[in-house]
């Protein structure tokens, strides 16, 4: 029997809990938070209920897969609802996805690795002309809660800062600010992860959210922009299966995601989406493509195929459930076969400049399946080598022991030499690996063997015998790397995201600006002067006394350094990948470290 866990909670619901208590026990917050994890979780038949002690429990009432209201969050102590209980136990439940931006057949959550993409920061744009007062009002308490947690950083934003930050959230929802709100709520999604450490927690990943939303509240053109994907009829669709993907977000939800290929060469997505955790994330490939076709959604991207008439597509190709929805099973295709085969004759550095293209668009203008790369190539014992590419890592997309990614990858690994066609998604803070999601190659006489790599459990008889796989290889070179000193800017940016201001003013490297002018990223040396200046400024009045910080410089030169890390690393690691590329196909015995090519300053970038 599954154990229950935590359903989500509405961000308002969370942010409430908190205001309620007085200041007395809000200290105690953030350790009443830490041990919600050892109380004894029970279903009931209409939410769960936990177990704090043998007198006292806390049960949440469930509505459409959440917590949607103050009522449903009910505790038997004699202080409740101003209770510390009942606080520590929504602080620990994911937070609901905004209804305006999830979505579900008709309207599902992006996947928890959809992130706001960095942008240029311009000087501040005034938000009257673009916004109404009340979304003004809203920006600007965004920006502030915001700024607030870089300044603390990670360590220092406990339960009260996540509660300002889901408090700006819900304002910025009730005056029709989707996209910021749903960036705010992530921010403080991942704040409950850092602080709980939860092994899904990214640094990297938190850095960009925060860098996307200083930068959209910086825009109000963008930020008031409606965040919900409209589904609109489209005509009849023919789709080829790809691959299916588990799906696991922060936010509680989990299912599944079925890619296919139409014969004009758009990636369309199935899905199958609900609350849930891991183990629904492999019962949902289980599920029917919608519109009475008895297709499950893993056999749908094992090769399959399906006739959609009726359907309605988002700008980003998802496909909906309507009521007018009918779907006919078809023949499908293998990856060596047309049209599927086209996608993987694309030069692999085209690939990943265009896939880095589109992690550069708005979250909402990105076509479907854009950050994908479809290689070939050979497994090797560290990871897997590009034909005409380079040599790559191969991490593991999630970790968790209900997905089969790294138990997967590690039986890959033991044959080296075993020629593969790898689908894989870009990681851009990661310049010398891609996440593996799913692989094909041939066995016994041309058996083609496709693996969807977390849903399918492999073994060793779905591979070759090791002597008929391990040939010997020539010693491949090490992935691509962008310059050292660019991963010491983006580990400053990291940084400061993790300890906040004053830990940037004590850990400031002062030869970093130099070292980073000495490659020719000029723009990136002020960048990082700037960084350590700001966090260091602490001037004094005419008096002598100490003026206090200021956070806004602060925040705007970490959000240049971020923006300038992340576009110089979208700028040259595409040249990289060529680079690495000529280096396994060279027969030159020059050892020469010399650059024939200057490093593109900041100037150069797009």
């Amino acid at each position: 029997m599954t154990t229950p866990t935590l359903p989500p909670v509405a961000a308002d619901v969370a942010a409430a809990a908190l205001d309620l208590l007085p200041a007395r026990l809000r200290k105690r917050v953030d350790g009443a938070t830490a041990k919600v994890s050892g109380w004894p979780v029970e279903a009931t038949p209409d939410g769960v209920r936990v177990r704090v002690d043998e007198d006292t429990s806390v049960t949440l009432r469930v509505t459409d897969g959440i917590v949607a209201h103050a009522d449903d969050a009910v505790c038997g102590c004699l202080l409740a609802p101003a209770c510390l209980h009942r606080a520590a136990v929504l602080s620990s439940a994911p937070l609901a996805e905004d209804n305006a931006t999830a979505t579900g057949p008709e309207v599902e959550p992006a996947p928890a690795s959809d992130v706001v993409p960095e942008a240029s920061v311009e000087p501040e744009a005034s938000v009257e002309p673009s916004a109404s007062a009340e979304q003004a009002t809203a920006l600007r308490t965004l920006r502030t809660a915001a700024t607030a947690v870089l300044v603390d950083g990670v360590t220092g934003s406990g339960a009260g800062r996540r509660a300002e930050l889901l408090h700006a959230a819900h304002s910025a929802r009730l005056a029709g600010l989707h996209l910021p709100s749903a960036g705010a709520v992530r921010i403080a999604r991942m704040l409950g992860e850092a602080r709980s450490d939860d092994p899904a927690f990214r640094l990297s990943g938190l850095s960009a959210e925060l860098a996307g939303l200083l930068d959209l509240v910086r825009r109000p053109a963008d930020a008031v922009t409606p965040a919900r994907r409209a589904y609109q009829p489209a005509k009849p669709l023919r789709l080829y299966g790809l691959f299916t993907e588990p799906v696991v977000t922060a936010s509680g939800y989990a299912g599944a995601t079925a890619y296919t290929l139409s014969p004009d060469g758009t990636i369309h997505t199935v899905s199958d989406i609900m609350p849930g955790g891991p183990e629904r994330a492999v019962q949902a490939s289980g599920a029917p493509v919608p519109g009475g076709c008895a297709l499950p959604l893993r056999e749908l991207g094992d090769g399959g195929g399906v006739i959609l008439t009726g359907p309605t597509v988002s700008p980003d190709g998802r496909i909906g459930g309507g009521s007018r929805l009918r779907s006919v099973r078809a023949s499908g295709a293998r990856w060596h076969e047309p049209p599927l085969d086209a996608l993987w004759q694309r030069a692999p550095a085209d690939q990943l400049a265009a896939a880095l293209d589109w992690l550069a668009q708005p979250a909402d203008a990105r076509p479907g399946g854009g950050d994908l790369l479809f290689l070939t190539g050979t497994v090797t014992g560290h990871g897997f080598r590009v034909t005409g590419g380079p040599a790559l890592h191969l991490p593991a997309p999630d970790e968790r022991p209900e997905l089969a990614y790294a138990e997967n990858l590690r039986l890959l690994a033991s044959r080296p030499g075993l020629e593969v066609r790898l689908i894989a998604r870009v990681v851009a803070d990661r310049p010398g690996g891609v996440q593996a999601l799913a692989a094909g190659w041939t066995v016994r006489e041309g058996e083609w063997i496709h693996a969807d790599l977390g849903l399918r459990q492999l073994n060793r008889s779905h591979l070759p015998a090791v002597s008929a796989a391990a040939r010997p290889t020539d010693p491949a070179p090490g992935p691509p790397a962008l310059p050292v000193e660019l991963d010491l800017l983006r580990r400053a940016v990291d940084r400061a995201v993790a300890g906040g201001r004053a830990v940037t003013a004590v850990a400031a490297d002062g030869e970093l600006p130099r070292r980073l002018r000495s490659v020719g990223l000029t723009t990136g040396a002020e960048c990082a002067r700037a960084l350590a200046e700001t966090a260091a400024d602490r001037r004094h009045d005419a008096l002598g006394r100490l003026l206090p910080a200021d956070p806004d410089a602060f925040a705007t030169a970490w959000l240049a350094a971020s923006v300038y890390a992340s576009s110089a690393a979208r700028s040259l690691l595409p040249a990289a990948w060529l680079t690495s590329s000529s280096q396994s196909t060279s027969q030159s015995t020059s050892q020469s470290t010399d650059r024939t090519e200057p490093v593109p300053s900041a100037s150069d970038l797009p």
